[in-house]
């Protein structure tokens, strides 16, 4: 191993590298409903999944802004590509509550000095899980497995039983644990059949009777990770970035590339192009409005979460509910860049060849997630107004 294979890559020149590939086999992804496992592969060689796992495992404990720039400059090329990335990469997080020993083994460099592991799954307890005398007896169906056919190690959120039983946790509800079990051990369904975004697989995913060492589970919500700066982040709101990243570079991508033919389509019933049409002109302006403030915002929103991280080991209330205010905001703002985009682009914008129609699609797709849905502006709407909020999952 030579003195350069020792060090991390570069995420963000990564990212850019893979754009021409994405593109070329775009159509080729759509077509088989997930991430081709050749190019899954190289997204780990290149470090993406190990973005959010802690450097003593062979992590690269990014910080939350070059998680941004990788999924921003991933999307631009391929949205799903992009999707199963930020999905992949914070499902790394995990390894920050394992046990030492468990997230050495599981997450701990191979082939390159840095972590290759794909990992993926659901947070969502929609699993039951046994308390038996060695570990839990898993069974259960999940929703949304983006990636999740692509990686070695798959994790679902289930419910714990004592006797039959929900455990209860201090606040009365019912105690969740993420189990963390083998690719092997998991049926994957065939029922990813979706408008946009149908290249990640997001398939249902299921465990059937599977025993689960009592090591292999988390509580996110009362474990507590490594006292690191990147793990002062709420996992929310890092799942609201990622999906904010996907959307901002699908905005940044038909903006381009209706600039890319606008000075030379002339649309019938008049002799000027695209490009020398005044409402053209103010409407790609307001485009490009909504996708570089977006940007902005949820950058600064986020680099100053980040350096109070750095300093203190912890984020205030203020700081969550502005994470996820920038994320929802950058959402909505990057899916009117593209509506705008796709209604200049006229007849064009329908046909399979253009890029745009797949920009729409992708964009209405990722918004529909529910961390940048409506109930998020309602719960900072709330915060803002001094009315008293349920800021678990913030």
């Amino acid at each position: 191993m030579t003195k350069d294979d020792c060090k991390p890559p570069d995420p963000v020149a990564s990212a850019r590298h893979f754009q021409p590939l994405l593109k070329d086999r775009a159509d080729e992804i759509e077509v088989a409903r997930r991430i081709p496992q050749d190019i899954a592969d190289a997204f780990a060689e290149a470090g993406f999944y190990a973005l959010c796992v802690p450097a003593d495992y062979g992590g690269l404990e990014a910080s939350p802004i070059t998680l941004i720039d990788v999924v921003e400059t991933l999307a631009i090329a391929e949205a799903s590509s992009a999707w199963c990335v930020f999905i992949g990469a914070t499902a790394g997080l995990v390894s920050a509550y394992l046990p030492n020993a468990v997230a050495s083994s599981v997450y701990g460099p191979s082939s390159k000095a840095w972590s290759t592991t794909i990992s993926a799954g659901v947070f969502a307890p929609r699993g039951r899980a046994l308390i038996e005398k060695d570990g839990y007896r898993v069974s259960g169906q999940w929703q949304w497995g983006s990636g999740a056919t692509n990686a070695e190690w798959v994790m679902g959120g289930c419910i714990t039983l004592c006797n039959g039983e929900p455990e209860l946790m201090a606040n009365g509800l019912p105690a969740n644990r993420l189990m963390l079990v083998r690719a092997s051990e998991v049926e994957f369904l065939d029922n990813w059949h979706v408008s946009g975004l149908c290249g990640t697989g997001s398939a249902d995913f299921a465990i059937h009777n599977q025993l689960v060492p009592f090591e292999h589970s988390v509580n996110l919500m009362t474990d507590r990770p490594l006292p690191r700066p990147l793990y002062a982040f709420p996992i929310f709101g890092l799942l609201s970035i990622g999906v904010s990243a996907v959307i901002l570079g699908l905005a940044r991508a038909a903006i381009d590339e209706l600039v890319s033919f606008a000075g030379k389509k002339t649309p019938d019933g008049t002799r000027k192009t695209l490009a020398g049409r005044a409402t053209v002109q103010s409407d790609i302006a307001e485009a490009e409005a909504l996708y570089r403030s977006a940007r902005l915002f949820l950058h600064d929103t986020v680099a100053k979460a980040w350096e109070v991280a750095q300093q203190q080991g912890e984020l205030t209330l203020e700081h969550r509910r502005d994470i996820r205010l920038a994320a929802s905001h950058a959402a909505n703002s990057g899916a009117r860049a593209v509506d705008v985009v796709y209604r200049l682009g006229g007849g064009t914008s329908v046909y399979k060849a253009s890029p745009l129609q797949r920009y729409f699609r992708d964009v209405h797709t990722a918004t529909q997630h529910m961390v940048v849905g409506s109930t998020t502006w309602e719960q900072v709407g709330r915060l803002f107004l001094g009315v008293p909020s349920d800021t678990t999952m913030l």
